[in-house]
């Protein structure tokens, strides 16, 4: 048994040699015969990257043995990174080592050639490329990619942007990577959807160092500070180094980087995260916790350290996850599919299982997209985990259930920036090239208070004055910067105006030009710095010279209504007084209504005093006549005033009544009006005439040479200051963009022109400006057109009151004493009977006839009080 011990041994050791060579791809093609399968891998073992997934995949299929004790045999071919290497690599692995499958290669350009030789030969490739065509599947069905595609962490890299309100971003990428072809688009539209855009695009060659310091010292002269670099990470360093050199690390730089160099941050040696102190990168997330992955760290430190000493970080990252589970995917697959090429294809896109580096599922021959990423910082030795980005929800700190998410990235704290963490660099800056913008400024405006350029007879100085121009030097003393410029003329319409900004000509237009939203094809605006609108102006006729029913104007229908009910009262209170004193007053029932209305309206104009009989008539006759006289007065003040104050009403109301009259209207030369008046408003072109000069325009509406004008509403409240009588506003504003600085499309200086703007007009300065413009101009003269206002009985209450109490008072006296008059009149035929029944008593005092009874009436006449006497 002793003797048997070293020979025992020895059969040990050659089984486990045997096995490793299996796996390291040292065995020969008869030695395939005794492994379920054989499976080819291809990489660039130069590489980080290459280095990994080497150790990776080795890894997988050394635990798969472990799990099912089924060994497959695994041959590692170095592509060197050049797609003729990967092509004649795979082709090798297909025809002399009969593999079922082949695991790799990382970039597309080789993916691409080995896909076309797998697709012959029926073998499945499981691409590590990051992007792989739409059309690819239908070109090459043999052709899986096995590595998530970036397209989704282009929505992450715009966030950020968004999140600190850069609008403009340049993209360095590697020249030979045909990748970034494909995702550059998508970045362009995840940016585009925040706001922002890339200004420049910069593919760097991955071997010319003195090409490199060319393009870096072009974008330091340039103004965009935010760089997005998608490289590989050899380009990569060299690119941090010369930046740094160049002193491109420092404030107000962003550098942002994506997941193929964020995800290989940890493996950099110490001088290259020196070199890359401040950047934000994006970086594939996958689960740290749980005891596989754990287990998997530990043996792949040591198994890394053993392979690759010459590395100094030993970590794995998601490249050597998506190669374990790639490389675990094609085990499973051809441990159910007995080698065959077809089932094995159909056994891989039917997988279905989380690996270590995420969900394994194939959609479309494609990996499923990654939805979470991490927002790494670097800073100090390494870099500092800022939190995370998950697609449709946004930042937040932990991914935990209760995790709270905001679409800015300022919830994940404060960010170290290059240069220092304590403010939000504004990603970009001035030129160092001091070069002054050159400025267009129109010179055929209609109004020179808004823009007036002025030449000497030499021509060698010209002055450039101005409402537009005073806003904007005022704009340009709230800027915290200071930023040189230099006006130029330019003699032709505002549109071509605009455009020269788009040639580069100009590097900004000032004047009142207004925005529109074709103009915005050329150019970029500020926020308006006037009103906004689009109005008619007309001339104006008198509306109260020739109105028949002027005269009632003074008073309203309540006034007129209660003057002629208490006039007809006070009148019916003097006849009744005076009609039994005037025979006139007397007659037929019509004779005396007439007598009455008469009456009552003659006392308005006469005082007829000495022909009234009753001190109660001529009490009621003094209280209304100084009624009267106040009200007659107020009529006559308040009529005057309607007749000699100036009513003016527009010669036309609308729009409409100028196209059905045929009339012809006029526009500023130059303006964006004439195309507006004919598509928007529907005139004929033959009916607009375009003017040069302010005369011109007000001389053509006096002389009705044009029936209306169409101005902007400040050009119109400024013509209204010099010509304030004849002429005014008539129908509705209609919506147009007001006057406004044009700028490049997607340049910096908008959004701190236009909050600088901001700030001269909530001082108040903008209102000073605007006011000292329109008093220079204002009419002296100018006759404010108020309406006079009708008058109420409001205002003359009390005296009607005392005027119909007055008469009231009368008339009750009156009908008082007519009631003791009547009972005078009882009285009086009562002591005329008294009297004669006396008499008759008298006359039969002797006759025997006398009764008791009439003797006794007798003495009771004679018991009369004689005090009852009227």
């Amino acid at each position: 048994m002793d003797k048997l011990s070293p020979l025992w041994s020895f059969l040990v050791f050659v089984f486990i040699f045997t096995q490793k060579a299996r796996v390291n791809g040292s065995t020969n093609t008869a030695g395939n015969d005794n492994a379920m399968g054989v499976i080819g891998a291809i990489v660039d073992n130069s590489s980080r990257i290459g280095k990994e997934e080497s150790v990776a995949m080795k890894m997988a299929l050394e635990d798969f043995y472990v799990k099912f004790n089924q060994s497959l045999v695994l041959h590692i071919r170095d592509s060197q990174r050049q797609p003729i290497q990967a092509a004649l690599e795979a082709k090798d692995l297909i025809n002399t080592q009969q593999v079922q499958a082949i695991l790799g290669p990382q970039t597309w350009e080789e993916t691409s050639l080995v896909a076309d030789i797998g697709n012959k030969t029926r073998t499945p490739i499981l691409s590590f490329a990051d992007t792989t065509p739409k059309w690819a599947p239908e070109r090459w069905p043999f052709l899986l990619q096995a590595s998530p595609n970036e397209f989704k962490q282009m929505k992450a890299v715009a966030a950020i942007v968004e999140s600190w309100e850069w609008r403009q971003v340049t993209v360095i990428y590697e020249d030979r990577d045909s990748s970034a072809s494909r995702v550059l688009p998508h970045l362009s539209n995840a940016l585009r959807e925040v706001g922002a855009e890339i200004s420049q695009l910069v593919a760097l060659p991955p071997f010319a160092s003195s090409s490199l310091s060319k393009d870096l010292e072009r974008l330091k002269e340039g103004q965009c500070r935010v760089f997005v670099v998608h490289l590989s990470l050899s380009l990569t360093e060299r690119l941090f180094e010369m930046a740094k050199r160049k002193q491109m690390m420092e404030k107000d730089y962003v550098w942002i980087t994506t997941d193929p160099i964020t995800s290989l941050v940890h493996a950099m040696n110490a001088s290259t995260i020196s070199n890359m102190q401040g950047i934000v990168g994006v970086k594939s997330y996958f689960r740290e916790n749980g005891g596989r992955f754990q287990n998997f760290h530990h043996r792949f430190r040591k198994r890394f350290s053993s392979e690759h000493p010459e590395e100094d970080n030993h970590e794995p990252d998601i490249f050597a996850l998506k190669a374990y589970d790639a490389a675990w995917t094609v085990a499973i697959a051809m441990r159910e599919s007995k080698k065959v090429s077809h089932l094995l294809l159909e056994k891989v896109t039917h997988s279905d299982f989380h690996g270590l580096g995420g969900k394994v599922e194939f959609i479309d021959n494609k990996l499923v997209p990654v939805n979470i990423f991490q927002i790494v910082n670097v800073m100090g030795k390494s870099y500092r985990e800022l939190g995370f980005w998950s697609d449709g929800q946004g930042f937040s700190e932990n991914l935990n259930e209760n995790a709270s998410y905001n679409s800015c990235m300022r919830v994940l704290g404060q960010v170290f920036w290059p240069g220092g963490p304590w403010y939000t660099p504004r990603g970009w800056t001035l030129p160092i090239r001091s070069n002054p913008l050159r400025i267009g400024v129109p010179v055929g405006s209609l109004f020179k208070e808004y823009v007036n350029v002025k030449n000497d007879q030499s021509e060698s100085n010209i002055s450039f004055t101005g409402f537009a121009i005073d806003v904007f030097k005022e704009t340009l003393e709230q800027l915290p910067f200071y930023l040189p410029y230099k006006f130029f003329p330019f003699n032709g319409t505002y549109n071509a105006l605009v455009e020269q900004i788009h040639l580069k000509i100009f590097d900004a237009v000032v004047g009142d030009v207004t925005i529109v939203a074709r103009r915005y094809q050329h150019a970029e605006f500020t926020h308006p710095y006037t009103e906004s609108g689009l109005v008619m102006i007309v001339p104006v006729i008198s509306k109260t010279s020739n109105r028949a029913w002027l005269f009632m104007k003074p008073f309203t229908m309540a006034m007129w209504i209660l003057t002629a009910v208490i006039n007809l009262y006070n009148g019916f209170v003097i006849w009744l007084l005076e009609r039994n004193n005037c025979p006139e007053l007397e007659g037929s029932l019509l004779n005396q209504m007439g007598m009455l209305i008469w009456l009552a309206f003659n006392t308005l104009l006469s005082i007829n005093g000495e022909r009234l009989h009753s001190n109660l008539s001529r009490m009621t006759m003094v209280v209304w006549l100084f009624v009267a006289l106040v009200i007659m007065q107020t009529y006559t003040a308040n009529l005057t005033s309607m007749l000699t104050v100036q009513h003016l009403g527009p010669t036309v109301t609308d729009v409409e009544a100028l196209k059905s009259s045929n009339a012809i209207i006029g526009h500023c030369t130059g303006s964006f009006l004439s195309k507006y008046l004919v598509d928007v408003l529907h005139f004929n072109a033959n009916n607009i005439k375009n003017f040069t000069a302010i005369e011109a325009f007000a001389q053509a509406l006096e002389t009705q040479e044009i029936a209306a004008a169409f101005l902007e509403v400040p050009l119109a409240n400024l013509f209204l200051a010099k010509y304030c009588k004849g002429f005014t506003i008539a129908g509705p504003t209609y919506k147009v963009g007001g006057f406004g600085f044009a700028f490049p499309k997607g340049s910096p200086l908008v959004s701190s022109i236009t909050e600088a703007l901001l700030k001269v007009s909530e001082s108040g300065q903008l209102r000073e400006l605007e006011n000292n413009m329109i008093a220079a101009a204002k009419c002296e003269d100018v006759e404010l057109d108020k309406e006079t206002p009708s008058l109420s009985p409001n205002s003359f209450l009390v005296l009607f009151i005392l005027s119909g109490g007055t008469s009231t008072v009368a008339l009750l006296v009156y009908i008082f004493c007519l009631d003791k008059s009547m009972l005078r009149r009882k009285i009086m035929w009562r002591l005329m009977k008294a009297a004669m029944r006396h008499w008759r008593c008298q006359k039969q005092r002797f006759s025997r006839r006398v009764s008791n009874a009439a003797e006794s009436a007798c003495n009771s006449a004679n018991t009369f009080d004689p005090q009852n006497r009227v």
